[in-house]
């Protein structure tokens, strides 16, 4: 689908509208030859959590697979979000970010896919492994933002919905908004931000749920504040946000997701996008945790308010 040409949208590719700073292949290469990198460890066992179950209407829940990948429930249905199953979030089985944990649920464990939700087609967020694996389980319905059908109909989703920023469609019984974020996409050299990305609102009723997949600390939070002044679970990104100097556009530090949880009003948070792939970043594996939680209290947050979840836990919650 191609779109009529906005603010965010020039005829040819897409761009960010409040910084568009671009990073260039030599800020890449100048990133890799100059990082100081914490290590990470080869590998965690993390403790067995419990399985997930299907949830009432009533409920609102949120299951931790790692990174960026949630099974959340809202309205009665589960909808699955970005989700990395993957040993890696490469397009290469032998190289490219790896993961030091395994998926805090297994796939089949889920209590059923009623909707995908895709943000942008980055490895860490799109993995056609495990979409395939998904679409061959459950053929749920799929939603993904402008340019991203494509990569999904590789899996084998077809006539995908992509939508453009505030644009919402009617699936699964659920209001799918996707919403503005400050990030951009690529998954070769040669398409670099042909594709949308952004993030997702939910509602069932008058619960809602916002997760913002990737995004750079910016007057989005705001403006989706005012466009949804009920959020009851607001899921924001904390890792990858080291070296500042080249990761500040794109993704925030906790302490910036502070800002963006106040900004959003939202009624209680999740950290995510941290401690799951060796690769993507240069701060320690547990950086955005600990930095969470003195920015939380900087803030005069309690720990409730904005926390991170065990890998394959689940918060569960009233809807009401």
């Amino acid at each position: 689908m191609t779109p009529d040409r906005s603010d965010h949208w020039d005829g040819r590719a897409f761009h960010n509208v409040h910084d568009r700073t671009e990073k260039t292949l030599a800020d890449v290469w100048a990133w890799r030859r100059k990082s100081q990198r914490m290590p990470w460890p080869a590998w965690i066992e993390d403790p067995p959590q419990p399985l997930p179950l299907r949830l009432a209407a009533d409920r609102i829940a949120a299951t931790f697979i790692g990174h960026a990948s949630f099974l959340l429930q809202i309205g009665g249905r589960c909808i699955l979000v970005d989700p990395v199953w993957s040993p890696r979030a490469s397009p290469l089985s032998f190289a490219g970010p790896r993961r030091v944990r395994a998926p805090g649920q297994p796939l089949a464990a889920l209590p059923g896919v009623d909707l995908l939700l895709v943000s942008h087609n980055h490895y860490d967020h799109l993995d056609l492994a495990t979409l395939r694996a998904v679409r061959r389980r459950w053929s749920p319905p799929a939603v993904t933002g402008l340019g991203n059908a494509r990569h999904l109909a590789k899996a084998g989703f077809q006539g995908v919905p992509e939508l453009d920023w505030w644009q919402s469609t009617e699936v699964a019984g659920l209001r799918i908004t996707y919403v503005p974020a400050q990030h951009f996409s690529a998954r070769t050299p040669f398409d670099r931000n042909r594709s949308l990305w952004g993030g997702f609102v939910i509602q069932a009723g008058e619960a809602t749920v916002y997760f913002a997949a990737d995004s750079g600390w910016c007057p989005h939070f705001a403006e989706i504040a005012r466009a949804f002044p009920r959020i009851d679970l607001a899921l924001l990104p904390i890792g990858a946000y080291e070296p500042r100097w080249f990761m500040h556009t794109q993704h925030m530090d906790p302490g910036e997701a502070v800002r963006a949880h106040q900004a959003l009003g939202a009624r209680q948070s999740i950290g995510m996008h941290f401690g799951t792939f060796a690769g993507l970043t240069d701060e320690a594996i547990d950086g955005p945790e600990a930095w969470l939680a003195k920015a939380r209290t900087a803030a005069g947050l309690p720990p409730e308010a904005f926390t991170t979840l065990a890998f394959g836990a689940t918060l569960d919650l009233p809807a009401d």
